[in-house]
């Protein structure tokens, strides 16, 4: 494994488990429903980017996986607010 992998892959394990932890103790506020969505969009984007190598697709598929994230998020964050 190369040393960026190993980060991202530390990176990873820190998110889940600030994922989990705010769900644990913050269960039932909106923000932070939006914050573990957000949370969880950035640990999508780290695994596609970095281990599905999108970092050399084309720029049509990036902009696509981003704007699917943002709609995505934003949409079940003001469903649920």
């Amino acid at each position: 494994m190369k040393l960026t992998h190993q980060k991202t892959l530390v990176l990873l394990y820190i998110l889940t488990l600030t994922t989990a932890l705010i769900s644990k103790f913050y269960y039932g506020l909106s923000f932070f429903v939006t914050l573990i969505l957000g949370l969880s969009a950035i640990k999508f984007m780290l695994v596609a980017f970095q281990f599905m190598e999108m970092k050399k697709a084309n720029g049509f598929w990036k902009f696509l996986i981003i704007f699917y994230l943002v709609v995505f998020v934003g949409a079940v964050s003001i469903i649920l607010r």
